[in-house]
């Protein structure tokens, strides 16, 4: 029995398009992974008085993001936040969250608008590397 062209084909157009949809669930669920741990991240309160002079360093990854930063402290305040690594959709421009912080002297900053998911990420990382002194 000869299996016509225009079958092989189709079963060939079928076998693909099945593909691309099991890849884009994959995608979708990974995505909603994400969004739902950027959602539910919370940050404590983290005496920056209490903690001793020195450079830390802390991360944050929810997948999609992830931050890399050292935090220096010096006479009790944060003096610089050194983003070493910071993997991001859009949010290139949340990285001047770090100005927020030092300004403020505290981590839960607002965040920047239109980079929400990322400056949450680099706040975290702060938080991260500075609660490892405590």
């Amino acid at each position: 029995m000869k299996i016509s062209r225009k079958k092989i084909i189709l079963f060939i157009t079928l076998f693909f398009l099945f593909i691309s949809l099991l890849f884009v669930a994959i995608y979708l669920k990974n995505v909603a992974a994400y969004k739902k741990a950027v959602k539910e991240t919370t940050f404590g309160g983290v005496d920056i008085s209490a903690i001793p002079d020195g450079i830390y360093t802390g991360k944050y990854n929810v997948d999609f993001i992830y931050a890399k930063v050292n935090v220096t402290i010096q006479n009790k305040e944060i003096i610089a936040i050194d983003i070493l690594e910071h993997k991001n959709e859009r949010g290139k421009p949340a990285e001047t969250i770090i100005n927020k912080i030092i300004a403020e002297q505290k981590i839960d900053v607002d965040t920047m608008s239109g980079a929400t998911n990322s400056s949450t990420v680099i706040k975290k990382a702060v938080e991260n590397a500075l609660k490892q002194t405590l």
